[in-house]
């Protein structure tokens, strides 16, 4: 096992080695970096949801928001949940000036409910996390269980320590 581990950390360290490399070269030979275009998974334990206000508020929200990128590149990653929040402000074309569509899926009693929102106003508060939301498809119950939220695309440049944040486009795709 632990030979495995030894393995599998070698790997990893010379994979970003790397991509590391390459990276660095591209901006040596002065080309613009390559661009991804990264999904976001966010799950808690809970939710509420304020009609008056349309504040959704995932209560137990997990510590970590996972992101993932579509082919060609297929990468996946972990982040903070508290690094993901100021990602929403940051750069030209940002969630704060262009906000992200999300699926809100619940699992109610056995069966799968999915909610189409525009999310808006990330707050974290401890282990909640609420967002201001326009509905644009579904209703909302006033409170829920298992939640997960998957977050549409934001673009970011795929260096080798990539997080997802800035530089959003409006098509799915990567380029190079």
């Amino acid at each position: 096992m632990a030979t495995r581990r030894k393995f599998l950390a070698g790997a990893a360290v010379a994979t970003s080695a790397l991509a590391s490399t390459k990276w660095n070269r591209a901006r040596a030979a002065g080309e613009a970096p390559k661009m991804g275009e990264f999904l976001f998974v966010q799950t808690s334990k809970g939710m509420t949801f304020d009609k008056g206000s349309s504040k959704l508020t995932l209560t137990g929200i997990s510590p970590i928001t996972v992101y993932f990128t579509d082919r060609p590149e297929r990468i996946a990653g972990n982040m903070k949940t508290a690094a993901f929040i100021p990602f929403w402000s940051e750069g030209k074309d940002s969630f704060k000036s262009d906000p992200p569509n999300a699926d809100i899926s619940l699992l109610e009693n056995g069966a799968l409910t999915q909610i189409i929102a525009e999310l808006q106003e990330p707050a974290l508060n401890g282990d909640d996390l609420s967002y201001t939301i326009k509905v644009l498809k579904g209703e909302v119950p006033v409170k829920a269980n298992d939640v997960s939220v998957f977050i549409d695309i934001i673009g970011r440049p795929l260096t080798p320590m990539s997080f997802a944040g800035v530089g959003r486009r409006s098509y799915r795709r990567a380029y190079w």
